[in-house]
């Protein structure tokens, strides 16, 4: 196929059901995609090590992760943007003394400044993971660090958004909030995929449903927001289809004439 697409999908609440779950019916379209010639990937906040088995059973060697900071091409680094570490200390610090613990993460492991914290728990179980933050406060020291999770109830970041102006901060859990360099976002790290590629805006797409996908959704010519997200974010999309749970996925593609 000489027209070649490349197509980008978020996952939680895009590729996977609110249960965690890949239908059917979208593991199928992943694979008639790319039996039409098209590449498929992934512009996802979750750290590589998050994914490893949903690129396996999808056979997907390209992803945007971290929100746009660390970005790999045909399963080669392409791309890293990193946290500002000084500016990262003083938040880390800050936050500490509000009791709002952090997650450092860098493209290998995660690891908290705090032994434990309910924040912590509750809202990296909802990503139903097999791996957990263990404790090393020091981290963040003489690595590089592309996004950090900072857990406060919502609105309470507020504070961090007016002091630190180094970071994004994106909420993705009512008590969880990433924190990215200021500018990162997936629409960044998509653009690094598609000018290494090569391929028009014609024949770029995007799905996704969540907050941190406005940026893509907003930037992606031909992008579609699911039927589950918020009216935010469909506004921020070209196209709406169904809701993951009603074949939302497979439903998109074919109205976009991709399957």
């Amino acid at each position: 196929m000489t027209n070649k697409s490349v197509i980008f999908f978020d996952i939680d609440g895009t590729l996977l059901d609110h249960d965690k779950k890949l239908p059917p019916s979208t593991r199928e379209a992943i694979f008639k995609l790319k039996e039409n010639g098209h590449i498929v990937a992934i512009a996802t906040g979750r750290a590589p090590f998050m994914f490893e088995d949903l690129r396996k059973e999808l056979d997907i060697n390209t992803f945007v992760s971290y929100n746009g900071q660390y970005v790999v091409l045909n399963g080669k680094e392409l791309y890293r943007n990193s946290l500002k570490i000084s500016s990262l200390e003083k938040l880390t610090d800050a936050a500490l003394q509000n009791n709002h613990p952090v997650v450092f993460m860098d493209h290998e492991d995660m690891k908290a400044n705090v032994p434990e914290h309910t924040y912590i728990k509750e809202s990296i179980a909802t990503l139903k993971i097999n791996r957990f933050p263990t404790h090393d406060p020091h981290y963040y020291k003489e690595r590089e660090l592309f996004q950090t999770l900072l857990f406060c109830p919502e609105g309470e970041e507020k504070q961090y958004e007016e002091e630190y102006h180094d970071f994004k901060f994106v909420r993705w859990h009512p008590v969880s909030v990433d924190v990215l360099p200021r500018g990162g976002s997936k629409a960044q790290g998509i653009k690094k995929v598609v000018e290494a590629l090569g391929i028009p805006q014609e024949r770029q797409y995007a799905f996704g449903d969540g907050l941190n996908d406005i940026e893509m959704l907003s930037t992606v010519k031909n992008s579609v927001a699911m039927g589950n997200a918020e009216e935010i974010v469909k506004t921020a999309a070209k196209y709406v289809t169904k809701s993951v749970e009603e074949d939302g996925i497979s439903y998109g593609l074919k109205m976009l004439s991709l399957l």
